[in-house]
């Protein structure tokens, strides 16, 4: 039966020697069905060709390849697309990798939202990692739904595996729904497979995972990833910060700097800070001197963001002209600051707009 039956997406090549062992396949079977599937993209087990016709059949006696199309897309006028994906279970993936540990292909009934942004020669995947949220930010839809489950790393690649876009990418960027360090250990499966030499051999650096600060996952991020990190401020003041963004009260600001201070993003590993800009709250030039000062001799970026109203939220957007006097001044000091171009907000695939609460119902 279907339901019995395991995902190879998401498995390493480790997971997967250990996988065709168990099945008494030959050793070399466990390459050449990970070069089906993650420089492929086969749909299934029978497209593996170089794989003899019974070794496919007992492997597909245990497993199914476990990708799943988008079952619907949102068309923004400004070229921007936002994919729904069905997600096959919610329960993080068990650390044992046998023939009964991964999770089954099949739909929980729940979905996740993907954004797809082009951009001239850039191509950029805004992809989730967990069916809502437990941050609860003040400002940010898809904390409103609640927290309904982590992704595996199967539901994490499977935006990219079954993207219909998926050769024009260019960047991937953790910032959909869900709080990357509440889901680590998926996240860096996912992303060991997007960069991995025998996978999609991404560069990290076109990887950017953010989050809000979590005490000891960030740190364990920081030393087992290569990626891009960007953090979520949204104001310098810790007691401010909190009203915005509870996780404060878990990790302060100040303390997320300083545990960055500790590496290097001199060279190529970036580190950005996300700042949305609420009017009358948190885009003063006091605010903008606070924010230097927390910063200051850190390697570092920061991307100003439109606020983008959602209901029954006493939040307001700043005006341009203050955005941009904003930028300035913080540019004027020394920190290299951009306004982020608000993309997707017809469809609702804009910055903190993520949300599948009503589809997961």
């Amino acid at each position: 039966m279907e339901l019995d039956k395991k995902a190879l997406l998401g498995m390493s090549l480790t997971e997967l020697k250990v996988a065709v062992k168990e099945l008494g396949l030959p050793s070399f079977t466990a390459t050449q069905i990970v070069k089906w599937l993650y420089v492929q993209h086969v749909k299934s087990i029978d497209e593996m060709t170089n794989l003899s016709k019974a070794n496919r059949a007992k492997l597909a006696e245990f497993y199914t390849i476990g990708c799943a199309d988008p079952i619907d897309a949102q068309y923004s006028k400004d070229g921007t697309i936002k994919y729904l994906f069905p997600v096959a279970t919610t329960c993080p993936m068990t650390e044992e990798h046998t023939l009964t540990s991964h999770p089954s292909p099949l739909t929980s009934n729940k979905f996740v939202e993907t954004v797809y942004i082009p951009d001239k020669d850039r191509a950029t995947l805004c992809v989730s990692c967990q069916v809502g949220c437990k941050m609860n930010c003040l400002f940010c839809q898809t904390g409103k739904q609640g927290f309904e489950g982590n992704l595996s790393a199967r539901d994490i690649l499977n935006q990219i595996y079954s993207l219909p876009q998926r050769e024009s990418l260019t960047n991937i960027v953790f910032m959909g729904q869900g709080e990357p360090m509440d889901n680590l250990d998926n996240v860096l499966r996912a992303t060991d497979i997007l960069t991995a030499d025998y996978a999609y051999a991404w560069s990290p650096r076109r990887i950017t995972v953010s989050s809000v600060g979590i005490k000891n996952k960030l740190k364990r991020f920081l030393d087992e990833s290569e990626c891009h990190v960007a953090i979520s401020m949204h104001s310098p003041i810790p007691e401010q910060r909190a009203q915005l963004m509870p996780a404060e009260r878990g990790m302060s600001i100040k303390d997320v700097v300083e545990l960055l201070r500790q590496y290097d993003f001199s060279h190529q590993r970036r580190l950005s800070f996300e700042y949305i800009l609420f009017a009358g709250l948190n885009d003063s030039m006091t605010h903008a001197r606070e924010i230097v000062r927390l910063l200051h001799g850190l390697e570092c970026r920061i991307n100003l963001i439109r606020f983008h109203h959602i209901p029954s939220v006493p939040l307001h957007e700043t005006d341009e002209k203050k955005m941009e006097s904003f930028r300035d001044y913080l540019t004027n000091k020394g920190i290299f600051t951009t306004i982020r171009a608000s993309r997707g907000q017809d469809i609702y695939a804009a910055c903190g707009l993520l949300s599948t609460a009503k589809k997961n119902a």
